[in-house]
């Protein structure tokens, strides 16, 4: 594979890498002060924060996993991708003008107003974590490509690019990263219509033969339309995307900074039209790609040969095993004896990027997946900077820092979460499975039910602090349960919660929520009872 990268993909990637660094510096000036470098002075325009919102959702894990779960399996993650315009309407129905009023830059300061301190703590933690989560699998699936094309060392390539985002991040603040997102979403839908037209070619009977290979294998299918606890049915993927998708555009500070730094409510509202709806016809491009991918490698056998090759050489070193050891031909001649399909699916469209695209078309394409990630990495970096500073510094640390200390929090939180983020990629490196499931396992394991409290703030005037608190508890004592109970045999089986992980932070958000207006009805028909007899 390493052959095939040439020096006009070089040329390409290098020039679109220089560009997107040089927008980082360009915006230097305007993001040094705390309102800069959080809110972009609210003065961008709506399109370029809903694109913005696009690509952050368009990260390397749609360019990436979604191909490679429907080459492996079928649509039924694209059911995630039908809950986004519910999402979207309730976004701009509920949420944006309450965020657009606050002038608060943090999206937790309401959680604090309602049920005090902790519960503006609690979420706060639980979104600093997932989008540490996020931002290893995000770097680990830009490595995993690269290493496929050039054979570099994977783990060597995390490095590389954790420092580069860490900078780009650090330097350009949100309006370099908005601006960036909005150049790159251009990119990606570009990258990804590009590459399907050019597969549909590629065929050796022509591209009627991928919707017949994809018609016998079911591939278009949506999964199973009965309800089952332990599945990923159409009705599971959809119960899992709304909650998520509710969590994003309702609760998710990445996306309220956009919300806030649009010029305008009204430019807002454009903003999250935008993004949600934008998002639906470009996953299912990543989806057909996929399927595509099925088809063609199904008819190259001696093309998958080289994938099963990648993978197992990836799978290997995983595992600690480098070609050095005198017994490694025969473990990889093994382990690709008995390799499934689910285990080649994230290495299946590097390699046609790398193999059957002409020079410099393999470097744009390498481009967008590179810009993919480095939109939704910075901001991660960005937004989780904002909440260490605003949640966690200004509010514990040095409640009077004045702008040149808020400032130097907030380059020093964009540096620690940057190495953490890292930390997570390098540790990502070294999981088995389908990236896009351990993503999904990982998002509704670490939001911690955090949507159910701010739905429970929203609907109910009765609750309280106390109900809150036993609500949150027993709300993450149902994602413990569920969670080891599916992943470890830590609890006895008769004691055990069956249930599939994407139900794990719907079961969860539903307990915090469901338990909040019980007991909120429960007490205050206690209260008037009381009132009642005195």
């Amino acid at each position: 594979m390493r052959g095939h990268f040439t020096g006009l993909d070089w040329a390409v990637l290098l020039v679109y890498f220089a560009g997107t660094m040089s927008i980082g510096f360009m915006f230097y000036r305007k993001s040094r002060s705390t309102e800069g470098f959080t809110a972009a002075s609210r003065s961008l325009p709506g399109w370029a924060c809903g694109l913005s919102i696009f690509a952050t959702y368009l990260s390397s894990i749609s360019f990436l996993a979604l191909p490679g779960k429907a080459y492996a399996a079928n649509w039924n993650p694209f059911v995630f991708s039908l809950s986004l315009p519910l999402a979207t309407w309730i976004a701009v129905r509920f949420f944006l003008s309450y965020y657009r009023s606050t002038g608060e830059i943090s999206a937790y300061v309401h959680l604090e107003h309602r049920f005090g301190p902790w519960a503006r703590g609690y979420v706060s933690l639980f979104y600093l974590l997932t989008q540490l989560a996020r931002m290893g699998v995000v770097m680990y699936l830009i490595a995993l490509s690269l290493s496929v094309l050039l054979g570099w060392n994977i783990f060597v390539i995390i490095l590389l690019i954790g420092v580069s985002v860490t900078l780009y991040a650090f330097v350009g603040g949100i309006v370099a990263v908005i601006w960036a997102d909005a150049l790159q979403a251009i990119v990606l839908m570009i990258g990804a219509a590009v590459c399907s037209i050019l597969m549909l070619f590629h065929m050796p009977e022509g591209p009627g033969q991928i919707f017949t290979i994809a018609a016998e294998h079911h591939k278009f299918s949506l999964g199973r339309f009965d309800w089952s606890w332990t599945a990923p049915t159409f009705w599971v993927v959809l119960a899992y995307g709304v909650v998520i998708n509710l969590q994003n555009f309702g609760i998710d500070q990445s996306y309220i900074q956009r919300y806030i730094a649009s010029r305008s409510e009204k430019e807002a509202r454009k903003s999250i039209w935008l993004g949600g709806l934008l998002y639906v016809p470009v996953s299912a491009v990543f989806f057909f790609i996929g399927t595509e991918l099925f088809a063609f490698y199904s008819t190259q056998p001696e093309y998958l040969g080289e994938v099963k090759q990648i993978a197992v050489t990836q799978a290997l070193l995983k595992d600690g095993i480098d070609e050095l050891q005198p017994d490694y031909e025969q473990r990889k001649a093994t382990r690709i004896e008995t390799l499934k399909e689910s285990e080649i699916g994230d290495s299946v469209f590097p390699h046609f990027i790398g193999r059957m695209l002409p020079p410099g078309m393999t470097g744009l394409l390498i481009a967008a997946i590179f810009a993919a990630g480095m939109s939704t990495v910075s901001t991660s970096l960005n937004s989780s900077a904002t909440l260490l500073v605003t949640d966690w510094y200004k509010r514990y640390i040095n409640r009077q820092s004045v702008e040149r200390q808020s400032m130097a929090a907030l380059y020093t939180a964009t540096i620690i979460w940057g190495v953490l983020g890292t930390i997570v990629a390098l540790l990502m490196a070294k999981t088995t499975g389908n990236i896009l499931d351990i993503w999904w396992n990982l998002a509704g394991i670490l939001s911690g039910g955090m949507l159910g409290l701010f739905l429970l703030g929203l609907i109910s005037r009765r609750a309280n602090n106390a109900v809150a608190i036993v609500s949150v508890l027993q709300g993450l004592f149902v994602i413990a349960w569920i969670t080891l109970s599916v992943k470890t045999q830590s609890i006895p089986e008769s004691l055990q919660w069956h249930a599939h992980e994407f139900l794990i932070p719907v079961l969860g958000v539903a307990s915090i929520l469901f338990t909040g207006l019980l007991l909120s009805l429960l007490l205050s028909r206690s209260k008037n009872a009381s009132i009642h007899e005195s």
